[in-house]
């Protein structure tokens, strides 16, 4: 009874610090603001490489920033740069149309969170997410995603 006891303290504490590991929303919505900042004071080809740069202010933990034009074709996206000049408008793999919506938020105000559904890193389990998006003086947006 006491290894089981102990088992589920080590599962519940490893649990805790995985959780730890990542994001919050605000957080999101801050790197979010970070990157719009960046596109808007030194424009889109510098603030892109600095987006992918790994080691660099805009990956941290599970965020990263991903930008995209108002027809939906990815312009920028640190982590998967193959995604980059393709158009996912239509994309509904996990049961949410979430660059429709990530486009509509932009057309209409500029700014605000998209609630959509995708992979937790490292497995195969689909979570709920939520991307705050910025447009910039460019005219595209970026966003920044965090699991709830």
């Amino acid at each position: 009874m006491r290894k089981l006891l102990l088992a589920s303290a080590v599962m519940a504490l490893m649990g805790n610090a995985a959780a730890a590991d990542m994001a919050t929303p605000d957080e999101a919505k801050a790197m979010s603001q970070k990157a719009q900042a960046a596109v808007n004071e030194i424009g889109s080809e510098q603030a892109f490489a600095a987006f992918a740069a790994s080691d660099g202010e805009f990956q941290d933990r599970d965020l990263y920033v991903f930008c995209m034009d108002l027809d939906g074709v990815m312009l920028s996206h640190a982590l998967k740069p193959e995604l980059v000049g393709k158009n996912l408008l239509d994309f509904n793999k996990y049961g949410d149309e979430l660059f429709k919506n990530m486009v509509a938020v932009a057309k209409e105000s500029g700014e605000g969170w998209v609630d959509y559904n995708w992979p937790y890193p490292g497995t195969e389990e689909v979570r709920p997410k939520t991307s705050y998006i910025l447009t910039n003086d460019e005219g595209f947006f970026c966003g920044v995603g965090a699991y709830k």
